[in-house]
């Protein structure tokens, strides 16, 4: 079956109890790890909650073996998720310093000025648009999430309070709103209907206008054991190969690929009208031969990774289990969504960790949900003095220790659980 007839079954698909791609349609027979139950990873909880029933929902992840997109069933709503949303991009030094490197980049790549017009979908508190305000290129940041769009509107980053879509892009262009650079940084994996946002794309994108895509990389996720990185909130996970499929899809072709450090391993995809003038990165063919090398064109690369996310598990369980035995004291580092799903993939509350901290004030004072640890200024660490930390946002491991390195100096080692346990001493170890 072709990618174009398959994509049409998409929109009317016969009923099956099997669900059905997201991208394709085609039904998804294949199972690539499957979490258990879980509340969606940005659901904190007020103490005044802790004893009202929470929700829980599947972390059933499968595979299509038709365009090999890796992907979650729609259980929550994208409204639920983003009507009041926890994360502020600006509490990571490290990504904010990400953004501005990405912002000059794409200034002196593009020839942005003051005549260009870049949109961010999904810009969150405006971390990455300040960078370009700064530089008098005009913005339009769209958010979904009033609280978080509220601060970037604070900062006079103008931005429109809205999930993007064929719809929303309509609008854009009869208000003659057509841009220079899309920008969707971490966004792709959290848009349960791909198509529409593609297509919503596409209608905004100048004739000679550039889309970048940031995501994690799939086949990081798969090498380096990164079953943390899959929760209700990121509906998709991806290739270049599938992004490749989605794009042709809509009349959309990859020109260039980088191969980014962030969240553990990223692509950034850059993308524009087919048939455009320019130049095809080689990166492109490299890369794509090096999925198919190392099976990411088929489903056997994928169903293998449910028995190391176990394995995983037991490890981690096996080691916090030793220190407590010896009567050592354990707290967390951040409260990312990533490690919501740690903590409840493998059940660790407060009989393993007596607390968690995190440098965002608006989860002070709640509770991480499922497990129920109490959230904390980072303060709270050295008050406490406990012997380890267990780094929850792993990606930002050497940002975090080289932060926390004083912690040393009673003896405390931290705890990076993915891709395997470590124990990183503060003292001797920054990498």
């Amino acid at each position: 079956m072709s990618f174009q007839a398959s994509h049409s079954l998409s929109q009317s698909h016969s009923p099956s109890l099997r669900p059905a791609c997201r991208l394709c349609g085609r039904a998804l027979k294949h199972t690539v790890v499957d979490l258990g139950m879980s509340p969606p990873c940005e659901s904190f909880r007020q103490e005044s909650e802790l004893g009202l029933m929470e929700a829980y929902y599947p972390l059933h992840v499968r595979v299509c073996e038709e365009c090999m997109l890796v992907q979650l069933e729609e259980h929550v709503s994208r409204e639920s998720i983003f009507e009041e949303y926890a994360y502020f991009s600006s509490y990571s030094t490290s990504w904010v310093a990400h953004a501005e490197r990405y912002c000059e980049r794409m200034i002196d790549r593009f020839s942005l000025n003051a005549r260009s017009f870049v949109v961010e979908i999904a810009s969150n508190d405006g971390y990455l648009l300040q960078h370009l305000v700064a530089r008098g290129i005009p913005v339009l940041g769209i958010e979904p999430a009033v609280n978080v769009a509220e601060v970037a509107i604070a900062r006079n980053i103008p931005t429109k309070t809205a999930f993007f879509g064929k719809r929303l892009a309509g609008d854009m262009v009869a208000a003659g709103q057509k841009a220079d650079l899309i920008v969707a940084n971490n966004v792709l994996a959290q848009v349960p209907d791909i198509n529409d946002f593609l297509s919503g794309m596409k209608r905004i994108l100048k004739p000679e206008g550039v889309v970048t895509l940031e995501f994690p990389h799939v086949a990081t996720l798969i090498a380096q054991n990164q079953f943390d990185t899959i929760y209700h909130e990121h509906f998709s996970y991806f290739s270049l190969f599938t992004v490749q499929v989605a794009a042709r899809l809509h009349g959309l072709e990859i020109f260039d690929v980088e191969e980014l450090p962030t969240h553990g391993g990223s692509l950034r995809v850059y993308l524009g009208h087919a048939g455009r003038s320019g130049v095809i990165s080689s990166n492109v063919g490299t890369l794509l031969e090096r999925e198919r090398r190392s099976g990411l064109h088929g489903v056997e690369a994928y169903t293998s990774f449910s028995t190391r996310a176990r394995q995983a598990k037991r490890n981690l369980l096996y080691f916090l289990i030793s220190v407590k035995e010896r009567g050592a004291s354990i707290c967390g580092y951040g409260a990312p969504g990533k490690g919501n799903t740690l903590l409840n993939y493998c059940g660790i509350g407060t009989d393993f960790l007596d607390f968690t901290v995190d440098r965002n004030p608006y989860k002070h004072g709640r509770f991480t949900p499922g497990m129920h640890i109490p959230i904390l200024p980072v303060e709270a660490i050295d008050l406490h003095r406990p012997d380890y930390i267990l780094i929850l946002p792993w990606n930002l491991k050497a940002e975090i220790v080289a932060q926390m390195r004083h912690v040393g100096s009673w003896g405390a080692k931290f705890i990076v659980p993915i891709p395997e346990v470590a124990v990183v001493d503060p003292l001797e170890d920054l990498s």
